[in-house]
């Protein structure tokens, strides 16, 4: 199954590409996870950022094609660790590709809101984008752990 995570912004610090690149790595060949990312829109003093977000949005839709989508939102459905794992067991099942959408500065476009099956938040704090991207792998690395009986995860 591939997964994919399609975050808006392209200059991360160092250890964010480290940190997501390790966990990303350990996942096994039939639950890959690849990064796509997308140029942040512009923003400036006569620029309204709704305009930017919808630039955003078009291009994580078109990265996404294909895909069922899940949007990273503060305000969406916390999962347990069990929780997720359950859900990634039956996105393996369904077969179908899943894209994870991490919005910019301002969100996630209503557009990518209203396409994605599922509003996940990671917590109630506002993350910083880089630390979602490593957070995210983590989590999905940890979940698969789970379902596979490797040891990575205890309670």
């Amino acid at each position: 199954m591939r997964l994919r995570l399609i975050a808006a912004g392209t200059r991360m610090p160092g250890w964010v590409a480290e940190g997501y690149e390790y966990y990303a790595r350990r996942l096994p060949r039939e639950l890959s996870l690849e990064l796509r990312q997308i140029p942040l829109g512009h923003r400036g003093k006569g620029a309204p950022a709704d305009r930017a977000m919808a630039q955003e949005g078009e291009k994580m839709l078109a990265a996404a094609k294909g895909h069922r989508l899940v949007g990273l939102e503060v305000k969406g459905r916390s999962l347990s660790t069990p929780e997720l794992a359950a859900k990634l067991q039956n996105w393996m099942l369904a077969g179908d590709p899943v894209a994870f959408l991490v919005g910019g500065p301002d969100g996630l476009s209503p557009a990518c809101r209203a396409a994605s099956t599922f509003d996940w938040s990671l917590s109630k704090l506002t993350l910083p984008h880089g630390m979602v991207r490593v957070v995210l792998a983590e989590q999905i690395y940890r979940a698969w752990t789970l379902i596979s009986g490797h040891p990575y995860h205890r309670e």
